[in-house]
């Protein structure tokens, strides 16, 4: 299932334990707004979408469905901190890059010893 705008919104709305009325209040809006961007039925302006993403501490593009996962919270984290989780994610992201090439490799590999 492809996971929408409104899904992300209520879904985060909910982790934090929100009701429609205290978004609507914190960013400007009706509530009755809130529960239209929650069932699709429209789409928030470019600022309310910005103002949405700010009190939920995600990115716009997580909203919008261009990344799939949120962002981690580095508060309390040093600069050489962050610099070193964003290496190991790096260097997990080649990784598995790398194991997934071999895997596709290997198969073919299989595939072709099982042809002769």
């Amino acid at each position: 299932m492809i996971e929408t705008l409104g899904s992300r919104l209520k879904k985060l709305r909910n982790s934090k334990h929100l009701r429609q009325e205290q978004v609507a209040n914190l960013i400007g809006v009706n509530k009755s707004a809130i529960s239209y961007y929650e069932n699709d039925t429209r789409q928030p302006s470019y600022a309310t979408l910005v103002r949405l993403a700010s009190i939920y501490n995600v990115t716009t593009d997580y909203l919008l469905g261009l990344r799939s996962e949120d962002t981690f919270d580095t508060s309390g984290l040093t600069t050489s901190d962050i610099l070193l989780v964003e290496n190991m994610i790096q260097m997990l992201s080649d990784k598995n890059r790398r194991l997934s090439e071999y895997q596709e490799k290997y198969g073919e590999l299989q595939e072709e010893s099982k042809r002769k």
